[in-house]
Formats: C-alpha cells, sequence, structure tokens
C-alpha cells in the first residue's frame, strides 16, 4: 500500500503574503490533492523578534480567499498537533540533548563577543564558515563544569569535517556538497527556543511529512537537514525546491523594492482565483496551450515533473490580461457584486443597485482589473474640462467646426424625442437622422459619444451613454459641447 502523501505550508507570521510564500503554499497544497494526500498548515511563530501582530490572521484570511484549504492545522485540528510551533516548545529540548548524547552536537558556550570577533577574522581571512568550533571538542568535564556553572549555551549540530552529502531533489536532481563547507549551525538557542532550521526537521517528521516545497535558496541548507534525518536514522522526506520568482532579469520579486503582496494585488482589482492561476504557472508548465485553469482543474492536472529549474519573470501585463479573462467569465450578477464597491467609489456611496446593474453591464466587457472601473465611469458623476480638439476624428470625418453642426442636429432631435429612451432607439433615430442629412452615422455618434463622456475613450457608445444619464442631462452636456466648439 502506497504512504499517504502529506505536504506542509509553514509561514512564519511576519507580515503580508507575497507571492513566493503564496506559490509555496499553492504547490504544496496541489502535490497533496493531485495525490490524494492531505495538506497541513502549521504555523512557525518561534522567531518572536520577526513577529508581525495580525500576520497570522492575514495568513488564515488568504488561504480563505485562495480556496486553499487545509486538512490539519489551526482552527481544524489533526492527529498531529498543536500546528502552531509556539505551543510545540516542549519537545524541541529533549531532541537536541538526544543529539548530543549521540554525539550529533554539542554545547557551546561562546559568548556574543566571542562570536562578534570571529565575524571580524571571518572578513578578514575570507572564510565561509561564521563559527570556528572553538567548543566542538570540549571535554565531558568541561561541558559539565560550563553546565553546573549556569553558562549560558546553544546547541549545535556537528557536522563531518570530510567527505561529502548527496541528496536528491524533485526538481534539481542529485546534489552533491562537500561537508568541510557544511558550518555547525545553531538548534537550540540560549533561550531554549529551537532555530527555524532545527524546529523545521523535528516538525516535519512528527507530522509524517512526505513532500518539503521550498525556495532554491535553501538548497544549502538541505545537507544539513538530512544529517539531522539520518542521524535519528528518520526517513528523508521528497525535496521539491522551487527556482525564485524574479521582477526581472535580475532582481528577485519583493515587497520591500515595492512589488505587490497578494493583498495589494487585491487591493489593485485582481480576481483571486486569476492571481491563483498566475501563480501557478510562474515556474509550472502543464504542458499544452491551455493557459486558464481553475484551482479544481489544477489539482487534476499538477504534477511535480512540470516544475522548472530557470526563475520565472512576474509580468503584470499577462497578469491583467489573465484577470480580464476571468472578469469575462463571470456572470452579470457576479461581476456587479464584485464591481459595486469601485463603482461606488466613482459614483458614491448612495448609487443605486439600478445604476450598478447599469455601470456593470457597460464596464464588464471593457474592464482588465477592477481598479480601472473608477476612471471608466467618472464622468457619469461629473463631467470633467476637455478640449475641443477631442471631437477632431479621421475616420468619423469630424473636427471641432463640422462637429459643432452636427451637435446642433443632434440637440434639436433629442429634445424632440418622444420615444422610448432606451439605447436601441436612440441609435436607430440617430442613424435615421444621419441618413436624412446625407451624414455618416459616425458623423452624428462621435461629436455626441465625446460630449457625453469629454473624453478620448468611454466604456459605452453615444446612445449606451444618454441612456444612463437620461434625457435632461443629455441635453446639458450637449450644450456644453456647444459652448467649447464655438
Amino acid at each position: 500500500m502506497a504512504k499517504e502523501v502529506r505536504t506542509r505550508f509553514a509561514p512564519s507570521p511576519t507580515g503580508y503574503m507575497h507571492i513566493g510564500n503564496l506559490r509555496t503554499a499553492l504547490y504544496e497544497y496541489l502535490i497533496a490533492r493531485s495525490n490524494g494526500g492531505k495538506f497541513i498548515l502549521r504555523i512557525e511563530d518561534t522567531d518572536r523578534e520577526r513577529y508581525v501582530e495580525g500576520a497570522t490572521d492575514i495568513i488564515f484570511k488568504t488561504l480563505e480567499q485562495t480556496g486553499i484549504s487545509y486538512d490539519e492545522g489551526p482552527g481544524v485540528g489533526g492527529d498531529y498537533g498543536p500546528y502552531i510551533q509556539s505551543e510545540r516548545m516542549g519537545m524541541y529540548k529533549q531532541y537536541a540533548e538526544q543529539l548530543v548524547e549521540m554525539g550529533k552536537a554539542y554545547y557551546c558556550f561562546c559568548t556574543k563577543e566571542r562570536l562578534e570577533s570571529i565575524k571580524g577574522d571571518v572578513a578578514t581571512q575570507g572564510d565561509s564558515l561564521a563559527y570556528d568550533r572553538h567548543c566542538r571538542d570540549l571535554s565531558p568535564e568541561e561541558v559539565k563544569a560550563n553546565l553546573d556553572a549556569g553558562l549560558p549555551y546553544v546547541i549545535r549540530q556537528k557536522m563531518p569535517l570530510d567527505g561529502t552529502t548527496t541528496f536528491t531533489d524533485a526538481v534539481y536532481g542529485d546534489i552533491t556538497v562537500e561537508n568541510k563547507t557544511l558550518e555547525d549551525q545553531i538548534l537550540l538557542k540560549a533561550d531554549g527556543m529551537p532555530t527555524y532550521n532545527f524546529a523545521n526537521v523535528i516538525d516535519d517528521h512528527l507530522m509524517a511529512i512526505t513532500h518539503v516545497v521550498r525556495g532554491n535558496e535553501y538548497l544549502s541548507s538541505t545537507p544539513k537537514y538530512n544529517l539531522l534525518y539520518e542521524a535519528f536514522g528518520w526517513e528523508i522526506p521528497t525535496y521539491v525546491h522551487c527556482a525564485p520568482v524574479m521582477k526581472d532579469q535580475h532582481s528577485k520579486l519583493s515587497k520591500r523594492n515595492g512589488d505587490a503582496s497578494f493583498g495589494d494585488l487585491l487591493d489593485k482589482g485582481f480576481l483571486a482565483e486569476a492571481v491563483v492561476n498566475y501563480i501557478a504557472l510562474l515556474g509550472w508548465s502543464p504542458g499544452g496551450e491551455q493557459e486558464i485553469y481553475t484551482l479544481k482543474e489544477l489539482e487534476e492536472n499538477f504534477n511535480i515533473e512540470g516544475l522548472s529549474k530557470s526563475p520565472s519573470i512576474f509580468d503584470p501585463e499577462k497578469l491583467r490580461w489573465m484577470n480580464s479573462e476571468y472578469i469575462r467569465a463571470l456572470s452579470p450578477e457576479k461581476f456587479a457584486e464584485v464591481a459595486a464597491p469601485w463603482i461606488k467609489k466613482a459614483l458614491g456611496e448612495d448609487v443605486s443597485e439600478e445604476m450598478i446593474c447599469k455601470m456593470s453591464t457597460l464596464v464588464q466587457g471593457r474592464t482588465e482589473v477592477l481598479s480601472d472601473i473608477p476612471e471608466k465611469i467618472g464622468f457619469f458623476k461629473e463631467l470633467s474640462s476637455y478640449d475641443k480638439e477631442l471631437y477632431r476624428h479621421k475616420k468619423m470625418k469630424t473636427d471641432p467646426e463640422n462637429s459643432s453642426e452636427f451637435l446642433k442636429i443632434t440637440r434639436e432631435f433629442i429634445e424632440n424625442y418622444n420615444g422610448e429612451w432606451v439605447s436601441s432607439e436612440l441609435y436607430q433615430g440617430l442613424c435615421d437622422l444621419a441618413a436624412s442629412n446625407e451624414l455618416k452615422n459616425g458623423q452624428i455618434l462621435w461629436p455626441l459619444r465625446t460630449a457625453l463622456s469629454g473624453l478620448p475613450a468611454s466604456p459605452g457608445g453615444a446612445t449606451e451613454l444618454a441612456e444612463i444619464l437620461g434625457k435632461e442631462e443629455t441635453l446639458k452636456r450637449i450644450d456644453i459641447g456647444l459652448e467649447i466648439l464655438a
């Protein structure tokens, strides 16, 4: 019987959810779902210096917004809890001390001052190791004396000094490192808290994690993990190291550089489903031409073999395109729901439901990102000043001079219009007006559209705008246009 696949997302609550973090969570989730396994959420909150109040809630909210549901974790429970690392504190010290007894780790009593002086020596000598293993060979008597004296200590991993360590990664294949390049890393800090690397190994083993997904910056740390697994005689998980997400050819995507987090993208009007779809394809290729995938389809199609060794470039324009595809696929009702806050931003909080429906119908096919909406429809609330050159259109054969005459004809027609005030009826009437004056349709419709919107481009044609504005406002704006053209 095949072993159950168990993956985990283990974020630290240090702030926003950046794109790389979300991609890791997504890939862990997809590996579990595509193999009929379990996806676990574990909060690694032991680094209190970097802890940000409220960041854990951001993690929960982000997973909920993206549809990435976990089978075990905070609030859900499971057989391997607690799932918040700070609630697991009692267990790490015993494992660190067990390694000491096995000769795989040792007590280090070096003071902060001494370690600082070593850093200076390393900078001068160009040595790659940050610690000189000063306490590695203390005698049992010296160690006991120091412990009895109550000297502060950390526990360090005792790395082999020669030979090599080889591990297999699902993306990069076999990787071998020289053991002499591995630092005797700290496992247990002076305050009794485990380091990230140590707690990771202990928790992953105790939670029966089978696959570990992380960025390829951790490739160099992996031999340290494996030596710990081997020391305890534990089974080593499958490693899946992912190439970074880049801003461009030279720079990683980074919030510190002003790049958007997941929350920022939602605030900018991107749909969560589109962001998830796009992020899934940043480093993973499903094969074939299909680019639009629902989360369910990703679960059905994902495979580790499709992951790339090469970095991926985050392309905002490609994301905009993908988001527009998702917007167009929404039902009119659903689009009106997600567009409503942006419509209210443009037209005021007291805008009617009827107007929201009209606006959403007008802009759905013309919107890439929801934040585009206020700029597209703001003229309905207030007509901005504009230049008469807007009336010049080569294709429509209009200019400021003849547009004035065309608008006068149109104004008279509208003032005397008694038909139903709907776009289709108005359009037919204006086309008949153009024909009766031996004009092209555009020579009537373009000046009217310009007068009603005051923009070089609008989310609807002249009669669509007129229907929404109403007869009185339409006449008022035509008069403003005539004044500008005078």
